[in-house]
């Protein structure tokens, strides 16, 4: 889940090495106490909910087939095998907790370290802490709520004034801050006038059928900066009913087959937590991967071998209706400290390895 393509320019290591944001010495107690007590405030919130913390493999003979996923391997030379074997890194403890889901585990979070190769950026690190957590019985809304509370919490300056929160559909984001009325509709020409119309410079290369990818622009350079933030003020931003081509691994509506019960939520213009009302049947499952695989090839992208365990779990044990959402702890943390980059509120970074 939290799965956008950094649309950052590709960063060199001497970049990486010369202007990444240091952790002084004389700080750097201060900055480790801190981020240890939002972990501390974290599992309190979780507890306090009979929520169980659980831990997740980090090591997997399955990867994520998301085209905006990339992840890293490493080879394990196992007793009795001659050859090395492949093992994948996580993206993010998505699979293993469903699998756990399956299996009769009960609400549950993770707090887990997590890999993907080729981010690296004020926003990004290519291994981070990702917060995920399942609620079952929960809708989406109902899981929204919870993420907000949990925001309101580690953000808020005063329990008694909490953050501004909007909630607002896909659809109504791109109506109200890029005045695209319609994005079931609209035409790539409409996408490249709004782009033009908010002075964004011209992008040379794209063809002009390539429709999904104007309206990811859009989303991107007009609407994305916009959410989160109320009178220049930090605010919470809960963005939901994604569009069914951008469903992932979440169901689509029952209602409406054009939405996908999909929320993402942003703060000062960041992406911070991706959650979904979860797509339950293994038959689901393996048809978004293939579709993902397929997508993979026509872009040239590595292939993947698909997680075989979760298929299996799923078509023995059907996931319960849940809800879940991944949330990046770096970037929370960075947005409670006030920090541009969130590799100062880490104390090695990639630049430090």
């Amino acid at each position: 889940m939290l799965n956008k393509a950094d649309s950052s320019a590709p960063i060199t290591q001497d970049d990486v090495t010369l202007n990444a944001p240091q952790i002084v010495p004389d700080d750097l107690r201060s900055v480790l106490m801190k981020r240890s007590h939002l972990f501390q405030q974290v599992r309190a919130f979780f507890y306090a909910r009979s929520v169980i913390e659980v831990d997740t493999p980090m090591l997997s003979k399955g990867a994520v087939p998301d085209v905006h996923l990339a992840s890293l391997s490493t080879w394990v030379q196992v007793p009795g095998e001659r050859d090395k074997q492949r093992f994948y890194l996580p993206t993010s403890p998505e699979y293993p907790m469903k699998r756990m889901l399956c299996e009769g585990s009960g609400d549950i979070f993770s707090l887990a370290k997590v890999f993907r190769d080729g981010d690296l950026s004020p926003r990004h690190q290519v291994e981070f802490i990702m917060l995920e957590w399942y609620r079952l019985g929960f809708s989406l809304f109902e899981l929204m709520a919870e993420v907000t509370e949990l925001l309101q919490l580690v953000l808020a300056d005063d329990a008694q004034t909490p953050l501004r929160v909007e909630s607002i559909t896909y659809q109504g984001a791109f109506k109200h801050y890029a005045g695209i009325d319609d994005v079931f509709t609209a035409a790539s020409q409409d996408y490249q006038a709004c782009l033009n119309r908010h002075n964004v410079p011209e992008i040379v290369g794209l063809e002009l059928s390539d429709r999904a990818l104007w309206e990811q622009l859009v989303f991107t350079e007009v609407v994305e900066p916009k959410l989160g933030i109320s009178e220049g003020s930090m605010a919470i931003t809960l963005l939901y009913h994604y569009p069914a081509s951008q469903s992932a691994l979440a169901q689509i509506s029952q209602e409406n087959p054009l939405i996908a019960e999909r929320f993402e939520v942003f703060v000062n213009g960041m992406e911070l937590a991706n959650g979904y009302h979860e797509l339950a049947d293994a038959e689901g499952y393996r048809q978004r991967f293939e579709a993902s695989l397929t997508e993979r090839v026509a872009l040239k992208f590595e292939t993947v071998p698909l997680d075989k365990a979760l298929l299996s779990t799923l078509a023995s044990k059907p996931l319960p209706d849940c809800s879940g959402v991944a949330l990046g702890l770096d970037r929370l943390f960075a947005l409670q400290q006030g920090f541009e980059d969130i590799e100062q509120g880490i104390a090695f970074g990639l630049a430090d390895s």
